[in-house]
């Protein structure tokens, strides 16, 4: 939008707040309602026929916050479809499948791996995505991580460095250097393009005392802290990013009663990537236990070549429901508030005045629809940041998919924003 510029999403039959104050229940529900967004900011929400500079009729349906995808792979080259139907024919998933999308990564040029970066981007934010996380981690040597974080960088301040992802095949053997590279050398030159740093504590990856290095070193580095962990099996993962204080643990597939009581007495968020124990074939994490206990929880798409190829937030809202024990509203909210939870972010995940004007419209008149009509496409529009995208197009594909999701012309692309 222009400067001084303002929009109105006006007929709104549901709107989610994310703020009870406002509305009816924790969701903060109003009826017959209309959202006035200047300058990108979420100026009033008030009732319908507001004037604004520009109009946007949502003819009844629900209007929610955009989605927040705090965990994401974006930057990787190769395709492992072949490894996926070979899981679903009955092979285990052991995350060694990580070194083929290193070695294509590695051998993708910068501007080839900028082009598919930004059309899984353009695919998420049709989907109805306006805030995500990407993280490095196919590149495991410090040129590639440092590349994959430039890229990233474009287009979100949420990013991560992962170089301690899986180890790579020239260090079989030397975890313990690799790790010494990961928190010297790799950390030195990705950090300036990196607001997080990760690393998978799992069987058959890195353990406690390798991770605690890693988030020791990029803490001292000014970095935050996030951790993949509990994915495959019970472990140390949840009991250290406790301990350590990280924003977010991801995955928490397999939680002791322990691992539970930690979560609830911390300000950790259990991000869940319930698209992943799809992909993988793994039990489904027990969402119910640990919001009963007063966990903060989020949902993530966990988009990557290997155990969750997708960038829709509606799919993982439909498996949370119906695979993990939770409420709609529940689900909603994860995907909303408790990803703005889980990257230390108060301005995105709700539609009340002050916070960001990043908006998803439905062609369904309620939000349960999102799980009620599993697989259906229902983002009719989204309203929020498109960064570099839109001035970048590469071809017909991506144009329409813009045109699709913003209603926004490409030949009159809006202006850069700081987050996609």
């Amino acid at each position: 939008m222009a400067t001084n510029s303002s929009l109105i999403i006006d007929n709104i039959g549901s709107l989610i707040t994310n703020d009870p104050a406002l509305g009816a229940g924790p969701l903060g529900i109003i009826t017959n309602a209309a959202v006035v967004i200047t300058n990108g900011v979420v100026e009033a929400v008030c009732p319908s026929d507001t004037g604004a500079d520009t109009r946007i009729d949502a003819d009844g349906a629900c209007v929610l916050p955009g989605f927040v995808d705090s965990h994401t792979h974006l930057v990787f080259a190769g395709d492992r479809s072949e490894e996926f139907t070979a899981r679903m024919a009955g092979r285990p998933y052991d995350g060694g499948g990580i070194r083929v999308t290193t070695d294509a990564t590695r051998n993708t040029p910068t501007a080839e791996l900028d082009r598919l970066v930004r059309q899984r981007l353009l695919e998420a934010h049709h989907a109805g995505t306006t805030t995500i996380e990407i993280k490095s981690g196919y590149g495991l040597n410090v040129a590639d991580e440092a590349r994959s974080l430039d890229i990233a960088s474009t287009y979100t301040p949420e990013t991560t460095f992962l170089g301690a992802h899986l180890l790579p095949a020239e260090y079989g053997g030397r975890a313990d250097d690799y790790i010494d590279l990961v928190c010297n050398d790799m950390l030195t030159a990705a950090a300036p393009n990196a607001r997080w740093i990760d690393a998978f504590c799992e069987t058959g990856a890195f353990d406690a005392d390798q991770c605690r290095a890693v988030l020791e070193a990029g803490k001292k580095a000014g970095l935050g802290l996030r951790l993949h962990g509990n994915q495959l099996g019970t472990g140390p993962g949840v009991q250290l990013a406790v301990e350590c204080g990280c924003a977010s643990v991801d995955h928490c597939t397999h939680l002791t009663d322990d691992d539970i009581e930690a979560l609830a007495n911390s300000d950790t968020v259990a991000t869940f990537l319930p698209a992943a124990d799809f992909s993988t074939r793994q039990p489904y994490p027990d969402a119910r236990r640990l919001i009963d206990a007063g966990a903060s929880v989020a949902i993530a798409s966990n988009c990557n070549p290997g155990s969750s190829y997708t960038t829709s937030i509606s799919f993982c809202i439909a498996l949370a429901v119906r695979e993990m024990h939770m409420t709609i509203d529940e689900a909603v909210q994860a995907v909303t508030l408790g990803g703005a939870a889980a990257l230390h972010r108060t301005d995105i995940g709700r539609l009340t005045p002050g916070s960001a004007g990043h908006a998803t419209i439905l062609d369904a008149p309620t939000h349960h629809h999102l799980a009620y009509r599993p697989g259906v496409p229902l983002i009719r529009q989204t309203i929020g940041p498109l960064g570099t995208l839109a001035t970048t197009l590469g071809g017909p594909w991506e144009r329409g998919l813009v045109e699709r999701a913003t209603g926004i012309q490409s030949g009159d692309p809006p202006g850069r924003d700081a987050s996609t």
